[in-house]
């Protein structure tokens, strides 16, 4: 497999086509927080584009701590991080946007290479202290600093993710098993729940070096409680480790944080052992054999257009014997084809004129035919004037007849043939339900949404069996409307509800406010808004709102 392929993945079927504006052109991986992708911004620049998982984004509190460190986290600009340009806590889901780093994590590196000699790992420790001043110096702690977190840079390390960690901890998602943090690289006061300060990530720094120098966990691995254990209750085994980084990273993983160095000190203290390639003003050549080759990135997705087809010229060919018109030739051609442009315009305009006074004649023409019926039926069938007495016997009788002629024909005419409008047909009533709930053990229907039926036995029913949370029927249709509050009316949902055939909603891109419409096998359709949607537990997964229904309206 090349490296290209390694890193550029293509894109699965549930992967977003585009997210925010950001077209999507690769998928670069995924973690605890989410999917990340490579896209790019109008200018071209590529980006990391991470997603934020469902189970995460469906946590109002997560939310509320993803807002604050994407705040914080725009006021880190540092040489070796990867600097956040865009982001959106409230989105659905919620994204951020990085500057793409063309480069291998040192997972990667590792994995591909083995542990890397003792002044690349100097230089690794030198650039990702300098980073951690950057984030420090923003009023952030990292807590998730790893080597999957480290990308390798041609001109040095590269750290991601900082202050994204924090949000995390603490949400319902974390509480169940999925925990942000990495076991093997955690500080004993934050595998025990103590104040995480700097000084936590620089034990992770320490970890991370040493897996750069032996190519695997210094605590070793297992399980994650064996190794938090190790990493709380006994001393490091530096003995395998190159003896020259043996000091430095001694003090790194200091079990009381209060001793171990500051970034500032452990960049001091490497640039003294790299000597002259510190001071080069470019990564050691030690570093660029570790980095590998330069990956070319894919390029931007250009946005979907429709273009009319058009004939090529290219596939076009003279007939034989054709030739170039001169100059003289082509201005006589012109001369032709505005005298024949003219007579053409004129000759329209004459028949044009010719028209209008032939449909003149016809209409006057029928005027008079319709004036002479006209006073033929005033006169009566014999043409004399109904003034006569003789003329007033045959015009009532002919009319007489006629009359009950047009009568039997049912032609309407008659006064008591003439057929009523049609009645106005009455709007469906709306019942309003102001608290309707549903879980994997309560649905209900329709016909009555106070009802709570057990075992799924209703129409309407919640369930977190598959990927996420969902809306499901066998009968009942769903679909979501788009925009915002107010916007679920009745003739919304019965026009949405005609053209759908969807049993099952999906509801991840819900949130609280938005409107549902369904649609039983009876024809009732109804309005469910959300108030409040639980789902990051599926185990104890809800939803409830309130619901609108209007009865026998499809």
């Amino acid at each position: 497999m090349s490296q290209v392929t390694e890193v550029f993945r293509p894109l699965q079927a549930d992967d977003p086509a585009e997210v925010a504006g950001y077209r999507i052109a690769a998928r670069l991986g995924a973690g605890g927080m989410g999917v990340v992708y490579l896209s790019h911004t109008q200018g071209g620049r590529p980006v990391a584009l991470k997603v934020v998982r469902r189970e995460l984004a469906d946590d109002p509190d997560f939310r509320r701590r993803f807002g604050r460190e994407i705040k914080a986290a725009r006021r880190v600009r540092g040489a070796y991080t990867a600097e956040l340009i865009d982001a959106d806590a409230d989105g659905v889901p919620p994204w951020l946007a990085t500057l793409y780093v063309p480069g291998p994590s040192l997972t990667e590196a590792v994995a591909r290479r083995g542990p890397l000699p003792v002044p690349a790992v100097l230089w690794l420790m030198a650039g990702v202290a300098e980073a951690l001043q950057a984030v420090h110096g923003a009023g952030i702690v990292h807590r998730d600093l790893k080597p999957s977190n480290v990308l390798l840079a041609a001109d040095g390390p590269r750290v991601i993710d900082f202050g994204i960690a924090l949000a995390a901890d603490g949400t319902a998602y974390t509480a169940t098993g999925g925990a942000i943090g990495t076991p093997s690289f955690m500080a004993p006061e934050q595998a025990v729940g103590d104040e995480v300060t700097a000084a936590t990530d620089v034990f992770a720094l320490g970890q991370t070096a040493a897996f750069a120098a032996l190519g695997r966990p210094l605590y070793g691995e297992g399980s994650a409680i064996n190794v938090l254990y190790r990493i709380v209750h006994s001393e490091p085994d530096l003995s395998l480790l190159p003896e020259p980084l043996r000091p430095l990273l001694a003090r790194c993983l200091a079990a009381d944080p209060a001793e171990r160095p500051t970034p500032a000190e452990v960049v001091e203290w490497c640039q003294q052992r790299l000597g002259a390639d510190a001071d080069g003003g470019g990564a050691p050549a030690v570093w660029r054999d570790i980095t590998g080759p330069e990956v070319a990135v894919p390029a931007p997705v250009p946005a979907p257009t429709v273009v009319a087809p058009r004939p090529s010229a290219d596939h076009w060919q003279p007939p034989a014997g054709w030739r170039q018109p001169t100059p003289e030739e082509r201005k006589a051609r012109r001369r032709r084809t505005a005298l024949i442009t003219a007579v053409g315009v004129a000759g329209g305009a004459l028949l044009v004129t010719a028209l209008a006074w032939k449909i003149g004649d016809v209409q006057g023409g029928l005027g008079r035919l319709g004036a002479a019926d006209s006073t033929k039926s005033a006169a009566g069938p014999t043409g004399r004037s109904s003034a006569s007495s003789s003329g007033s016997e045959a015009g009532s009788s002919s009319g007489a007849s006629d009359s009950s002629a047009r009568e039997a024909a049912g032609d309407g005419t008659s006064e008591g043939s003439r057929p009523s409008s049609p009645a106005t047909p009455e709007e469906p009533v709306a019942t309003p339900y102001p608290s309707v709930w549903v879980d994997a053990k309560n649905s209900v229907n329709l016909k009555d949404p106070h009802e709570q039926l057990k075992n799924g036995k209703g129409e309407i029913r919640f369930g977190c069996e598959e990927v996420g949370c969902e809306l499901k029927s066998d009968t009942a249709v769903f679909i979501q409307v788009a925009g915002g509050p107010g916007d679920g009316t009745f003739d919304t949902c019965r026009f949405l509800l005609a053209h759908t055939k969807a049993h099952t909603l999906p509801l991840a891109g819900s949130a609280n406010g938005s409107e549902i419409c369904v649609k039983d096998s009876d024809g009732n359709i109804g309005l469910l808004v959300i108030q409040t949607k639980s789902t990051a537990m599926p185990e104890v997964a809800f939803l409830r709102g309130e619901m609108t229904v209007w009865r026998n309206a499809a």
